[in-house]
């Protein structure tokens, strides 16, 4: 999600919209702090609890803290905006203090939905259903319906969460804009694949697969950890030549760290290697080295991930799930495998590994695919969207 607002603001700002974003203190170095981000786009930090990381459940209790400096900042600089464009249930309840304030329209975009994630957790009983307590998941799931009752236009990723914001929540289907998110098609393209193999540190003799996202349960790195077991049974030479690099997380917290036990565990240490999260301007790197990108989710919105993957000409073997059942076309950019199902995602790669060809037929075709994709196109949809709500062509304006 920060990945889109990020991208979205700056390429919104250069067509010549003025864009702000607002997000919590996360840290005492960010405590009142603006910067410049791109043309036409800053980045704003406002109190919301102690300057520190918080889980979400935490941040909700601050909601009213950060309302009342967004409110503040807007009045003392004489803003006028013309469109809230939050994202998530908690930006969302934001926006619904200030539409009422301020008297502006609201595009909400939820990136994930409670409900739905929900419904994962109690099919599988999965770690973070028990982390996450009832009274938080239902507050989330109120918040989330009475935002639907109250924004203006509600963006749906794609036609699968459409249809979940229509059956789980009952929202009026006049509100709903189906608008995927982009990728920068420059920064995330085809680049010679030795010389980045040789970036990343790839051994000569290996072949590297890739797992990127962030490092909790309904990701299903623990169905990738089964396929590789498998892989090493069934198919031990490719075992032998495969590497898998986990890219996300610190590589210091306690979810890596149990995961570096289970991979011992299972005697997968010689295959996966825990790199951590990457800056921006390595992954290119991390994709175009890759003969695969592995997303074996149990629930995917839309997975950005992987069209950056395929703006780099790298296939993608992905669950049939969410935004991943629609954005991957098998055997066109990549691979689909049932969910959870470690032997389909073992054959699957087992495949690939061995079918260069169709490996780089996949991915010239899932490069042709990204392209539709890319950040100038998607921006003009979202301002057409926009521009239904007011007549001003302008997201931020100072009298």
């Amino acid at each position: 999600m920060n990945v889109y607002v990020r991208e979205i603001s700056r390429f919104l700002g250069r067509t010549g919209l003025h864009v702000d974003i607002f997000t919590r203190e996360d840290t005492p170095a960010n405590v009142g702090k603006q910067v410049n981000i791109d043309e036409n786009t800053r980045l704003i930090y406002l109190p919301a609890g102690p300057p520190q990381y918080l889980d979400t459940g935490a941040i909700y209790p601050y909601l009213t803290t950060f309302q009342d400096a967004m409110f503040q900042f807007i009045t003392q600089n004489h803003l006028c905006y013309d469109i809230l464009f939050s994202h998530y249930w908690l930006s969302g309840w934001v926006a619904l203090q200030l539409k009422d304030k301020f008297q502006i329209p609201i595009v909400q975009m939820f990136h994930t939905l409670g409900r739905m994630k929900d419904r994962i957790a109690e099919e599988e009983q999965l770690e973070h259903q028990a982390i996450i307590p009832l009274k938080e998941r239902n507050i989330r799931v109120a918040v989330e319906s009475k935002i639907m009752q109250h924004a203006d236009i509600l963006l749906a990723a794609t036609p699968a969460e459409r249809i979940q914001l229509l059956w789980l929540y009952r929202a009026d289907r006049r509100k709903i804009h189906i608008i995927p998110p982009g990728v920068d098609t420059e920064h995330f393209s085809p680049k010679n694949r030795q010389k980045a193999r040789q970036i990343v540190g790839i051994p000569h003799d290996k072949k590297l697969l890739l797992f990127v996202g962030r490092i909790e349960p309904l990701k299903g790195i623990h169905t990738l950890f089964d396929a590789f077991v498998l892989l090493k049974q069934n198919y031990p030479a490719d075992a032998e030549k495969i590497i898998l690099h986990v890219v996300g997380g610190d590589v210091q917290e306690e979810a890596i760290e149990q995961l570096k036990q289970q991979s011992h565990s299972l005697n997968l240490q010689d295959i996966i290697q825990f790199v951590g999260a990457q800056p921006h301007d390595k992954l290119p790197n991390y994709y175009n080295a890759a003969e695969a990108l592995i997303m074996p989710s149990d629930y995917e919105s839309f997975g950005m991930v992987a069209l950056e993957a395929m703006a780099c000409g790298t296939p993608v073997i992905a669950s049939q799930v969410g935004g991943l059942a629609f954005l991957i076309q098998d055997e066109l950019t990549g691979r689909h495998v049932p969910v959870r199902d470690p032997i389909a995602l073992a054959n699957a790669i087992h495949t690939l590994l061995n079918a260069p060809e169709q490996r780089e037929k996949l991915g010239q075709q899932a490069r042709n695919v990204a392209l539709n994709y890319a950040w100038p196109i998607i921006t003009q949809k979202l301002i057409a969207i926009f521009k239904t709500l007011t007549n001003t062509p302008l997201l931020c304006c100072k009298d």
